[in-house]
């Protein structure tokens, strides 16, 4: 049967009709057919799906589907995905007006505004493009290496909306507390000049804090609220994820999702772990990727500290290879924490090196037995610190203070804790005491000694791993070195591989 009207106002069966919801959520209606085929689209495996519980008593299929087809919904920030899908299959499709709303910005009117605030001191270009990219676009996953300078990008942007777009309320959610601390004294610091007070317009929250205030701006850990109903997060106008990588992805997905209301959404993050599950779920709640510059480019241009890696990989006798050959993983990391001689080893180099030394690590009991090594090996002679997770934020900020100050300090500390969100800029040397193949965990891990200070001409990342390969068979944390080394070479990382022989 045709359908009444126009030929011009017929449409092929295969459109896709794309519509608003609200700012979390678009609907895209179209036939069942194409419809199966857009959820096949939009559906992924979990990374490590085969392990988990629900899987494995078979409530789960290990898959994440971002498209349902009962309800028609997808993530907003997925919106030019579905314009792709139509595309590459050269179907049509139809987008409601409001849903490709843009504000425009000329690079003039943005210089402007800038110079207005009177800032301590000038936007670099990488930073001034994703200003732009984020008024313009309103939506954006900004993906920008650690020391690149994210919150004074984040703060021009709400800067901006509440001086020219009228954002009565914005929220920036933050994974730890540590970080809601330092936001806001960032945002006190780009201010000096100004007239403008983060004690005005900022309210923080953190355990125990009131999450309601009339202040415009809400800076919060994900933890925090992330269980408040919608009520509360409809008021906001914008809202921010700092480190949106370290929010586990339900909490995250509760906050966006009820934030309906938010049509500007900008999240930021050092790193995506490579997996496509993790880059769609992040791009669907804030939206498409906007990468600003690199590691290395900031390297080049003078920007971060220059740094080196050094490759030190232990390499034990082969009486202690065949008798590991059958550990599995968790036996393995168990020899390996808690191996003397390995202690002692990573106690040796901490000691030897100058100036201010970070040492991180997986397990707290691995952590306590370096903590002793290294504070008997120095005989008072240095400041030492042991921090973790159930070390609280003002003592967490009472030590970066005084590493800042100080030569020769050394930090053993949690990677948990150390390679999100603090910031020491007068650090010289990092020790990975514990193997790890997360990319994420890496990568934020490195650019805490990237931070440029007067007394630092060159930082220093010691990678330690261990060879425990018997004949062809390459050990576990091995394989997480080379992961690590293929790492390095993507990011274009200077490193050099020291095999040692090692008494284990």
């Amino acid at each position: 049967m045709q359908s009444s009207g126009t030929s011009s106002q017929i449409q092929n069966i295969d459109t896709l009709f794309v519509s608003k919801i609200n700012e979390s959520y678009i609907k895209v209606k179209t036939n069942p057919s194409v419809a199966q085929e857009l959820c096949d689209y939009f559906t992924f495996s979990v990374p490590g799906f085969q392990f988990m519980p629900a899987f494995r008593e078979k409530l789960w299929d290990g898959k994440i589907r971002l498209y349902s087809v009962h309800d028609q919904r997808l993530y907003f920030g997925l919106l030019s995905y579905v314009q792709k899908f139509a595309q590459g299959r050269k179907y049509p499709c139809i987008c409601q007006e409001n849903v490709n709303n843009i504000h425009n910005i000329t690079d003039g009117d943005l210089f402007d505004y800038i110079v207005s605030l009177k800032l301590p001191f000038d936007p670099h270009d990488y930073q001034f493009d994703a200003i732009r990219a984020g008024i313009i676009y309103k939506r954006m996953l900004l993906v920008s290496p650690t020391a690149s300078g994210k919150s004074f990008i984040i703060y021009l942007l709400i800067r901006y909306l509440q001086d020219h777009l009228n954002k009565k309320k914005i929220l920036l959610i933050v994974p730890t507390t540590s970080l809601t601390s330092q936001m806001y004294n960032d945002f006190g610091d780009y201010s000096i000049n100004n007239g403008w007070s983060n004690r005005d317009n900022c309210h923080v929250v953190f355990a125990g804090q009131d999450k309601v205030s009339e202040k415009p701006i809400i800076i919060s850990t994900w933890q925090s609220i992330y269980k408040l109903k919608e009520e509360y997060f409809s008021q906001y106008d914008a809202i921010f994820g700092d480190e949106a990588h370290g929010f586990k992805s339900k909490s995250l997905t509760n906050i966006m999702t009820k934030a309906i209301n938010a049509d500007y959404r900008i999240g930021s993050t050092g790193t995506l772990d490579g997996t496509q599950t993790h880059k769609l779920v992040l791009e669907g709640l804030f939206g498409r990727v906007f990468k600003s510059t690199t590691t290395k480019d900031l390297i080049d241009k003078n920007i971060l500290s220059p740094f080196k890696i050094e490759s030190l990989v232990l390499q034990y006798s082969d009486d202690i290879c065949e008798a590991a050959k059958k550990l599995k993983y968790r036996e393995e990391l168990e020899y390996l924490i808690t191996n003397k001689n390995r202690i002692t080893f990573i106690k040796n180099l901490a000691l030897t090196l100058n100036g201010n030394t970070l040492i991180l690590f997986s397990l707290i009991k691995h952590g306590k037995s370096l903590f002793e090594a290294i504070k008997e090996g120095s005989n008072d002679k240095r400041r030492i610190f042991f921090i973790y997770g159930g070390t609280d934020a003002e003592r967490r900020e009472q030590f970066r203070g005084i590493t800042e100050k100080s030569k020769n300090a050394i930090i053993i500390a949690s990677y948990g804790v150390y390679s999100t969100g603090v910031n020491i800029r007068n650090l010289h040397n990092i020790i990975f005491a514990s193997p790890s193949k997360s990319r994420i965990r890496n990568l934020q891990s490195i650019g805490r000694g990237l931070r440029k200070s007067a007394t630092k001409e060159m930082a220093t990342l010691y990678d330690i791993s261990d060879d425990l390969s018997w004949k062809s068979k390459s050990n576990y944390t091995l394989n997480h070195f080379k992961i690590r080394i293929q790492m390095y070479n993507e990011e274009s990382f200077p490193y050099k591989i020291r095999n040692l022989k090692f008494k284990g």
